[in-house]
């Protein structure tokens, strides 16, 4: 240990401040080199830097350059988000929502999210719109979930984006607008969501707050079932029918151009919760 700590010494160099430390240590990690990285962060998470200790958190979860342990990880991330760290916050409600070293808690979950949303995490946004708006897991709060997943949409997260939609379209706790979901809608079809493409087909297959086009209808419920959405398959035949083949051909070529541009991008993927090593 006394090797590495002289030799990190020596490269870390004049690099006395914080945040040079701090650049290096992710350097390091991103280099695949944690060992180094969970070097620099120790005494640093020792010391009281949030985010030092919300990095070896995910270390401890992840096992990277430590054994994964669940435990550890939960000391550190708890640390991390009581210190204010909204990454910490964040993963501390992963922790609680995964039943990782914990029980499983969805109220305690949704509280650390929203810290970290209140921080302006855009991750946390989303995961807090969809705890909010699902029913299950928490008593359903539309207007809540409207706010945040707007929050999130802003940022170019497409599933806030496809659930904000959703809330319009459906008069969840607002006044409906089929407007706008449908720009919402289109939004996040274009961030790669396929839920948000098979809602936006069928507005525009029933003219729902955007003109009737059965061509875009077709190609974007093509594009739906193509990015593995299984809301397409209700409307793909009874829109495929009003078509001629040759116009059915080339609304699929528009779809299949449109899947081959790429797949979801980080923030365009559905809500999801898991453990970030976001280092700053």
């Amino acid at each position: 240990m006394k090797r590495l700590l002289d030799a990190l010494r020596r490269r870390l160099g004049d690099r006395t401040t914080l945040a040079e430390r701090m650049d290096f240590a992710r350097a390091l990690a991103e280099a695949g080199d944690h060992e180094g990285a969970l070097a620099i962060w120790q005494p640093l998470a020792q010391a009281g830097v949030a985010r030092a200790q919300n990095n070896i958190g995910a270390c401890f979860i992840h096992g990277r350059g430590v054994p994964a342990d669940p435990g550890l990880a939960l000391r550190w991330l708890t640390l991390a988000a009581e210190g204010g760290d909204r990454v910490g916050q964040r993963n501390l409600a992963t922790l609680h929502f995964e039943g990782l070293g914990v029980e499983r808690d969805y109220a305690t979950a949704a509280g650390w999210f929203r810290c970290a949303a209140e921080a302006g995490d855009g991750e946390a946004q989303d995961m807090l719109s969809f705890m909010l708006l699902d029913g299950e897991m928490l008593p359903q709060e539309p207007v809540e979930a409207r706010r945040w997943a707007e929050a999130a949409a802003i940022k170019g997260y497409a599933g806030a984006a496809t659930r904000l939609g959703t809330v319009l379209y459906n008069a969840l706790g607002c006044e409906r607008d089929a407007p706008g979901a449908v720009r919402w809608w289109r939004q996040a079809s274009s961030a790669g969501d396929g839920d948000a493409s098979a809602m936006l087909g069928a507005a525009l297959h029933l003219g729902q707050g955007t003109p009737a086009d059965q061509d875009e209808a077709y190609c974007e419920l093509t594009l739906a079932e193509r990015r593995g959405s299984l809301l397409a398959s209700r409307f793909l035949p009874s829109v495929r029918d009003r078509l001629t083949p040759k116009a059915a051909q080339e609304a699929e070529r528009r779809a299949e151009e449109r899947f081959a541009e790429g797949r979801l991008t980080a923030d365009a993927r559905p809500a999801q919760a898991q453990v970030s090593q976001e280092m700053a």
